[in-house]
Parts: C-alpha cells; structure tokens; sequence
C-alpha cells in the first residue's frame, strides 16, 4: 500500500511504452491507462489485479450489454481494448513477466447469434469464448467448439467450474484440498465440481 501512489503514477514510462498501451489516442487511452497500471502493479509484486472494459453509465452505449446496436457497441469497446490488451501482453512478455502472470479475459457470458429485437443480441451462458496467455497456459491453440450457429458448446466443453479448477492448478493449487467445512458440508472454491483441462496446460 506504501507504494501505490508511485505503482500508478505512469508519468515515468517511456513515449514508446504509453504509444505501445494506446495512451496516445483518445480512444485507447482510458483502458490503456489501465492496462499499464496493471503491468506497473504486477512488477511490484501484486498478486491479482482485475481490469474492467466498461461498465459504468448506459447499458447499450457505455458497457459490453448490447440488447441493441451491436455491431456500435461493439466495434466500439473493441476499438477501446483491442491496442491496450496486445500492449499489455507484448510488454510483458518483453519484460520477462508472462511465464509468471497469468493473463485471463472473458465475461460471464456471450451473445446470441440470433437478433434480439432488430439490431442487438441477447445473453448467451451456453457456449462463448475466453482466452488465458502465459502463466502456464499452453500458446496459439483454440479448445473447444460451438455448435454450427454458434450457439451452444458441443465440442471438449469447459465448465466454469472446470475454468476455475485449471486456473488454480496454474496458479499452482490443488482445488480439490482447498476445502472447509460449514453446516455440515465440506466447501471448496468449485463447490463439489471441476476438473482441470491437461490440454490447455502447457
């Protein structure tokens, strides 16, 4: 905590490294910012740091949500993040920092594939993509699949339950033996489920 006011303090970095996070460019620089925090915070020794892309103000405008205008939406949060993500993960990479951070990008769910109303998209939990880079997750691969139209998972499905239970054996814990007991029950951070998926462990 004694550190923090200097960890965020970005003024120091170099034009090319605020150019390579998008901190040159109105569009790029709020999650660029962020994304460069982020590195300066894991260097220091941070041991989970969380970003948010969106989220706050109008729902279809401001967040990821799009019920409505979804190729705006979009088109525009990609702009927003697409430059500072790649930032974030070549300057680690550069630094030596990827083998040890593991990097996870995802929401809680995706869109529909069908139209909801006449230009947006609807919650869809039954088959989207997250991505995992370094921290021991296996490079350039895609696991898993859709069904044809997208929309439900049909092919090497992972559970969120399965996502978590491979994210901390990444970080390097059994979840099966992180349990306590409550009301009777023994309690883990999956619950009673999950597995790790070998195959995306590099």
């Amino acid at each position: 905590q004694g550190c923090a006011p200097e960890a965020i303090d970005v003024s120091s970095e170099s034009d090319l490294t605020k150019k390579l996070y998008g901190l040159d460019n109105e569009i790029t620089e709020p999650f660029g910012r962020q994304c460069l925090m982020a590195r300066r915070l894991v260097e220091r020794g941070v041991r989970f740091v969380q970003l948010f892309q969106g989220g706050l103000g109008n729902q279809n405008t401001d967040t990821w949500d799009a019920h409505s205008n979804l190729v705006e939406n979009h088109t525009q949060h990609a702009a927003e993040s697409d430059l500072p993500i790649a930032g974030l993960l070549t300057d680690l990479k550069a630094r030596g920092l990827l083998e040890d951070t593991l990097v996870w990008w995802g929401g809680e769910f995706g869109r529909t594939p069908c139209v909801q109303g006449s230009n947006g998209r609807d919650h869809n939990p039954e088959g989207f993509t997250m991505w995992l880079a370094g921290g021991g997750a296996k490079p350039g691969i895609r696991y898993g699949a859709t069904d044809d139209y997208g929309y439900y998972a049909v092919e090497d499905k992972v559970h969120l339950h399965d996502l978590h239970a491979t994210l901390l054996h990444l970080l390097g814990f059994d979840h099966e033996q992180l349990n306590y007991r409550h009301a009777g029950r023994d309690f883990r951070l999956t619950d009673i489920f999950g597995n790790v998926v070998h195959d995306i462990i590099a």
